[in-house]
């Protein structure tokens, strides 16, 4: 009877889980027209059924982008990803916020950036914030995946509020950045907008630059689908927010379940190759908002511990590193 009654409550909670990641997929998309505009790149960005699905290539004369119409402060931001396959090394796929054009000298940002690799490489992705300015601090993280980005579409998602900001693929947090005192301005909080964009990262993307962009395998392709915007939008000219198509908190996620966080520590554990917090070679102590996690230390310890053991570059042996080297952490 006990197990009985464990197996029903078992099931329960499953499919409460169930239901609570299908209403996030179910998030209401935007046809391309009604939320963006193209940015650049002329023909290499094709709109397909009916604004439902964009493709955004790089070829040999141009990479493509495209922005969207309003800005936003605050909000949840998805769109569903297929990135290009084979040789991409120096290709760079970005999906992320910014006011650069707007604030020049002191901008905010908030990255997901799709690092592309030599052929039998995996694609890595990297996340960065930055705020009022502060990329001379550098907030990165960087990952390797579960599954083969190239193969199939897969969710990626930014969760940005006044006081947290979640990376999210596939409903999986990935990445919590939580507001602190100690950092200031240095957390966005002037309005963004969203752009999507594909470009030749060739001087630094893959291994500091060491490999190129080989337009052999041009055009690179990236898909994109499922385009959601949902955050307060600003108008542009008075800075004000209008929150009448706010999100829902029965829909948008608010933080990061006890469920989730099981889930990210897993991911963490297994998948990142890089973050700035345990960098001792470009900080002597952590930045202030650093939250030091011991199994993530010695994880990257084990996996460069150049870079994330004693600080100190080694002379004449090489010492081999996997992605996120050494040599890319050092060339943002």
């Amino acid at each position: 009877m006990q197990n009985s009654y464990m197996g029903f409550l078992l099931l329960l909670f499953f499919s409460m889980l169930s239901v609570i990641t299908l209403s996030r997929n179910l998030l209401p998309t935007i046809p391309f027209d009604e939320g963006y505009t193209p940015l650049f790149g002329d023909n290499n960005l094709i709109i397909h059924k009916d604004g439902k699905m964009v493709h955004l290539s790089l070829d040999e004369r141009t990479g493509s982008g495209f922005v969207s119409h309003d800005l936003y402060l605050h909000g949840y931001f998805s769109a569903s990803i297929k990135l290009p396959a084979d040789y991409t090394a120096g290709v760079v796929v970005a999906f992320y916020m910014s006011n650069g054009d707007m604030y020049q000298k002191n901008h905010d940002e908030i990255d997901f950036e799709f690092l592309g690799n030599i052929r039998g490489k995996d694609w890595r992705i990297q996340t960065n914030v930055y705020g009022n300015g502060s990329t001379n601090i550098g907030r990165e993280e960087r990952f390797g995946l579960w599954f083969d980005p190239a193969e199939d579409i897969h969710q990626y998602s930014i969760l940005w509020t006044d006081s947290q900001i979640i990376f999210y693929i596939d409903n999986v947090p990935i990445r919590e950045v939580k507001r602190t005192e100690s950092m200031g301005g240095d957390f966005p909080s002037k309005p963004m907008t969203l752009y999507a964009t594909i470009w030749d990262a060739s001087d630094w993307a893959t291994n500091g630059g060491k490999y190129k962009v080989n337009y052999k395998y041009a055009p690179y392709i990236a898909e994109f689908y499922d385009l959601v915007l949902h955050g307060c939008a600003v108008d542009p000219i008075e800075h004000v927010a209008k929150c009448d198509n706010a999100p829902s908190s029965k829909v948008i996620p608010s933080g990061v379940t006890p469920v989730q966080r099981i889930k990210m520590d897993n991911f963490r554990k297994k998948h990142m190759t890089y973050s700035y917090c345990y960098d001792k070679i470009r900080y002597k102590a952590p930045p202030s908002e650093c939250v030091i996690n011991p199994k993530e230390a010695e994880r990257l310890r084990k996996y460069d511990p150049v870079t994330f053991g004693n600080g100190r570059r080694h002379h004449g042996k090489h010492h081999h590193h996997g992605s996120g080297s050494q040599e890319e952490a050092a060339s943002f």
